[in-house]
């Protein structure tokens, strides 16, 4: 039999007919299992986890179809000891039905750190080291000294502290720097825009301090006080506004972009500018 017989043979359409529907079935079957293994159209927003105890994780990942996993543990001021501190996936990423939540909990115990030292260092310069090494910034106390914005005494709740001396760490570190002879002032900084902490950096750049920062309505979880940004500061920023060395600005803070009130002549940016220092004379 030629092959030209053969192709057209009876015998060989129905072979191939069949290898046809086999393909085909397959495929189907295929397609299929996949859209039920990776639950096509099924993602949903991955729930906000933070400042919550192990507890109440469990309940909502049970509730929400999730699986959780706490990997880490890390010391921050920002939530309970023993609660969430972070996540990953982030709040309102969606993923698919029991997909699995890394977590990171606050740590119960904090871990120790060594206080260095300060002294006769220039202000910037011990910021970055207060917080290299695990501690906090807190108040910029000012008096009459020789030197300008160089630290003169280092104190913890208001009582000098050595250096090597064993801290918490997060502990708050206030810093005594000398503010000259003369009535030194400092410009007003534009803080509309910004976030807190990039806010609270500038604040301190500029030598002054952070006195107290508020939440409007808008602030209902965890992650709206990340995304806040300052709608209101109080001293306001005007181009010739100065404030004596370790003054206080007050900060308000919202995620409402309506309030983003911010000029168009400039761009607000969450970077950290030097400071700005003139003599002015005494009123």
């Amino acid at each position: 039999m030629s092959l030209k017989n053969f192709i057209l043979s009876k015998l060989f359409l129905k072979n191939l007919g069949f290898a046809i529907v086999i393909f085909v079935g397959a495929v189907m079957i295929l397609l299929i299992w996949m859209n039920f293994y990776t639950r096509h159209g099924q993602a949903r927003p991955v729930p906000d986890f933070i400042g919550l105890t192990i507890e109440q994780t469990a309940k909502l990942a049970k509730k929400s179809k999730l699986r959780y996993e706490v990997i880490d543990s890390i010391y921050t001021i920002a939530v309970p000891r023993g609660c969430i501190a972070e996540q990953n996936p982030k709040p309102g990423f969606k993923v698919k039905k029991w997909r699995n939540v890394v977590l990171t909990i606050n740590a119960f115990h904090p871990e120790m750190v060594a206080m260095p030292n300060l002294v006769d260092l220039p202000k910037r310069q011990a910021i970055l080291l207060i917080e290299s090494s695990g501690l906090e910034t807190g108040l910029l106390k000012y008096r009459p000294d020789l030197s300008i914005d160089v630290v003169i005494d280092q104190q913890y709740n208001g009582k000098n502290i050595r250096e090597g001396d064993s801290l918490q760490k997060g502990s708050v570190i206030d810093l005594v720097l000398g503010k000259g002879l003369s009535n030194q002032r400092t410009s007003v900084p534009d803080l509309l825009g910004m976030k807190l902490d990039p806010a609270k950096n500038k604040i301190l750049v500029s030598s002054l301090n952070l006195g107290t920062f508020v939440y409007d309505n808008t602030i209902k979880k965890g992650t709206d006080t990340i995304n806040a940004f300052v709608y209101k500061q109080n001293p306001e920023f005007k181009s010739d506004a100065t404030l004596q060395l370790g003054s206080s600005i007050y900060l308000w803070l919202t995620v409402d972009a309506a309030k983003r009130k911010v000029d168009s002549s400039r761009i607000v940016s969450d970077s950290i500018p030097a400071a700005t220092i003139s003599d002015t004379k005494s009123n």
